[in-house]
Formats: structure tokens, C-alpha cells, sequence
């Protein structure tokens, strides 16, 4: 496997919708709310985001190896630290570099936006860390889907929306938990995926604690709550808002029927794919329907 192979294997391309959908309609929604676009600002916010998510997965890589979580009986797809493709010691100064990157990128909506801004930037990029670090990892206290819906969902389309109009309406807030849930998605099939693996290394993951059946619940109610919260869409912005991301319905239901249908396996790495394009195509629907 070449280098540029591998980096790109090393962070995680499925999970970079988290990163680019927040910032797509949050765009999308200060125009409906009758504010210009400041194309500039949204450009740095997701260059950012990538940056963040990209360290976030570099950190998670060298951290879950660290910790015994990624072995040679590891059911999802390769990790670049557990099989030796790079070192530890490499994938982390990765990752120290793309969080440094996402200050240098942040400077400039610092400067618009104030001290809001600078504390939602140190916190993201501090919480990034200690998704799998720190005294306290996130992800191995049962965490890390809240994790997901507060910073890849509330966040980065309140933020955005905040620097590009001065204020923190109740539409970015629910835009917000709309992109939150279905990000989710991911980690909550990540997580059930690897619940027979994590339960032995103590990482006390949602699906370790409250069991398989409670996992597959989650997702349902992760994959169908952002289509009931379309009602509000609906009646503030007309029938386009409203109803153009139920196109992508059919998906959520397929995805919920796979893991109800499905013991945790390797077949959970395609539904990990069906849920990054849900994530996506659900955001560029809503956009889509804000815009038109």
C-alpha cells in the first residue's frame, strides 16, 4: 500500500460527511433565513471541520491500538497503527499537525466572530483529543454518540450559523439535531459492530452497557427521528423544506432492517457506507429544499 493510500485509509473517508454536512447546511439555512452568505466563512469553517475529524481519527487510531481495542481479530476496516503501516509515534504527530491546522484556519473566524468562537474551537479541538484520551476518553465511557451529536451536529451548524448572521436561532438549533442524529448513525453501527471485542478491553461503549438490543434501537431512533422533526420545516419554509429529504426515507429504512436483521460482523462495514450517504444525502436535500 503506498503512502498516500494509506493516509487516506488513516482518515476514515466514510466519516468525513460529519465534517462537510454540518457546514453545507448551515449554509443553506442562513440563506432561507433571509441572511447573505458569507462564502468566506463557511470555506475556513469547513476547512476546520475536515481538520478536526481528520486529527480526531489519527488520534483515535494510535489510542485504540495503545489500548487494545484494534487487534488482528478487529471486525471493521483496517487501521493503519494496529497493522503497522505507520507508527505510532508518526500517526500521532499527524495528528497533532491537523489540529494545528484547524487553529491556523480558525484565526480568521476568531477574528469575525469573538470570543464565542475561540471557546467553541479550544473545546472542539480539546474534546477531539479526548474522544479516545485523556484521564476521561469519551469514547470508552459511553459517551461518544453524544459526543457526536453536540459537536458534529449542534455545534458546527449553530457556530456557523452564529458567525454568519450574529445570532443563534432556534433553526440552527434543530437543523442541528437533525444532522447530529443521522452522524450518529455511524458510530452507534461502529459500536455494535465491535460490542463483542470492546466488552473484553473496558470499553464501556452503549451497546456494552445496555446490550445489542438497546443499539439496535438507537440507530432506528437515530435514523427516523430527523424525518419526524421535518414538520417544523414544513410549516415554517413550505412543502420543498419540508419534504424533499423524505426522498432518501427508503435508506433509513433499509439500514434499520440490516442491523435488526444482522449479527455484529464485517457486513457492518457496508452499512457504515449506506449511512454516510443517508448523512449525506439527507443534508444536501434539506439544503437544497432551503435554497429553492
Amino acid at each position: 500500500m503506498n503512502s498516500v493510500k494509506a493516509w487516506l485509509l488513516a482518515s476514515r473517508p466514510k466519516t468525513l460527511t460529519a465534517a462537510v454536512v454540518p457546514i453545507v447546511v448551515a449554509t443553506a439555512l442562513v440563506s432561507v433565513l433571509g441572511y447573505p452568505i458569507q462564502w468566506w466563512i463557511s470555506i475556513f469553517a469547513l476547512l476546520a471541520s475536515l481538520f478536526i475529524q481528520i486529527g480526531t481519527n489519527f488520534v483515535n487510531d494510535v489510542l485504540d491500538f495503545k489500548k487494545g481495542a484494534d487487534t488482528e481479530t478487529r471486525l471493521g476496516p483496517t487501521r493503519v497503527t494496529a497493522s503497522g503501516i505507520f507508527s505510532q509515534k508518526t500517526v500521532a504527530w499527524a495528528s497533532g499537525f491537523c489540529f494545528f491546522m484547524a487553529l491556523i484556519c480558525g484565526i480568521p473566524l476568531v477574528i469575525h466572530g469573538g470570543l464565542p468562537i475561540l471557546s467553541i474551537g479550544l473545546i472542539s479541538i480539546f474534546f477531539g483529543y479526548g474522544y479516545t484520551g485523556g484521564p476521561f476518553p469519551l469514547a470508552y465511557l459511553g459517551f461518544g454518540d453524544l459526543f457526536v451529536i453536540l459537536f458534529f451536529g449542534l455545534v458546527a451548524v449553530m457556530g456557523l450559523v452564529f458567525l454568519q448572521t450574529g445570532f443563534w436561532p432556534f433553526e440552527a438549533f434543530l437543523a442541528g439535531l437533525q444532522v447530529g442524529f443521522l452522524c450518529t448513525i455511524l458510530i452507534a453501527i461502529n459500536n455494535l459492530r465491535d460490542v463483542n471485542q470492546d466488552v473484553h478491553v473496558g470499553k464501556k461503549t452503549l451497546p456494552v452497557r445496555f446490550g445489542k438490543k438497546f443499539a439496535r434501537f438507537e440507530i432506528a431512533f437515530l435514523a427516523l427521528a430527523p424525518f419526524a422533526l421535518q414538520i417544523f420545516w414544513l410549516s415554517r419554509f413550505g412543502w420543498k423544506a419540508g419534504l424533499l429529504p423524505f426522498l432518501i426515507l427508503p435508506l433509513a429504512v433499509k439500514i434499520i432492517k440490516l442491523v435488526f436483521q444482522t449479527e455484529p460482523s464485517p457486513a457492518y462495514n457496508g452499512f457504515l457506507g449506506k449511512s454516510a450517504g443517508l448523512h449525506m444525502v439527507f443534508g444536501l436535500l434539506l439544503s437544497l429544499g432551503f435554497l429553492i
